[in-house]
């Protein structure tokens, strides 16, 4: 058989599936490939909790930036820490405070159990008694006024220094010493690049063609030639808004998209929102 009429029944087996470049097939909805599925584009983002933008509860100026961009940080781990002299300051009269009060409530206890002796005896009045027990009173809640503003000091001191909640990479630093803060600032952006995944945008007209666990071939520009693999791990019950490509006019301006989440089966050099191109097994 010639070349010519092979190529021809070729074109007219695709014609007949429907899958011809004029076809309503290959016009409505995401792109698709007859030898895998249904094409879209997608982007690496990270699990939920893998991504933690830390800022600042409190007001002040910035004494020290202890890590640097692409620095690996463990959870717990002090990344900034504000100037808190004065707080320091504020706390070490709280706890002299503390000192002199519990020494007041050991001399107003004894006082107390002096008077109800000689109270017992008849060597003294009641009224005196009450006296040393007011006495008392006054000076337990002078002890749990200074140690309350002392448990207050150190919350405040604890929000000087900006802590990691997550292990992970410095992706991002928006600080430098000296600098004001607003409670309320970001600060540090951190990043567990161990829990990263694909978010693929689905034309809202392809979601009928997706299925939990479907195979996934992601390709990148860049990486001419390679390829990886992948698999739905989730399949959103809403569609949203384009984000990765405008509207095209060509379409309805109503489209949208349906962001199916992707597992990668296995180490990739893609960055963390960097785009790629994905081939989705359809049902």
């Amino acid at each position: 058989m010639g070349v010519g009429l092979l190529g021809a029944f070729v074109w007219q087996a695709r014609q007949a599936r429907g899958g011809g470049a004029g076809s309503p097939a290959a016009a409505a909805g995401s792109v698709t490939t007859q030898d895998y599925g249904t094409r879209a584009e997608g982007r690496v983002a990270t699990y939920p909790g893998a991504q933690a933008s830390v800022g600042t509860d409190v007001s002040g100026t910035v004494a020290r930036v202890l890590v640097h961009e692409r620095d690996r940080v463990r959870r717990g781990q002090v990344l900034v820490e504000l100037v808190a002299a004065e707080q320091r300051a504020e706390l070490r009269e709280a706890r002299a405070r503390i000192t002199e009060a519990e020494a007041d409530l050991r001399l107003a206890k004894n006082q107390v159990a002096r008077w109800q002796t000689l109270r017992d005896s008849n060597l003294a009045s009641q009224d005196r008694l009450d006296q040393a027990v007011r006495d008392r009173d006054a000076a337990q809640a002078r002890l749990d006024l200074a140690v309350a503003t002392a448990q207050r000091l150190l919350a405040v001191l604890e929000k000087m220094r900006v802590v990691s909640p997550i292990d992970g990479v410095v992706i991002a630093r928006s600080v430098e010493p000296g600098q004001p803060l607003a409670a309320g600032d970001q600060l540090i952006t951190v990043v567990d690049l161990g829990r990263t995944r694909i978010e693929a945008e689905v034309d809202e007209y392809d979601v009928g063609r997706i299925r939990l666990g479907a195979s996934v071939r992601v390709t990148a520009e860049g990486f001419a030639g390679q390829t990886w693999r992948g698999r739905v791990e989730e399949i959103p019950d809403a569609v949203v808004a384009r984000r990765l490509k405008p509207e095209d006019p060509g379409r309805p301006s109503d489209t949208r998209v349906l962001l199916v989440k992707i597992a990668l089966l296995e180490p990739t050099p893609l960055k963390l929102s960097q785009r790629m191109e994905l081939e989705i097994e359809s049902r």
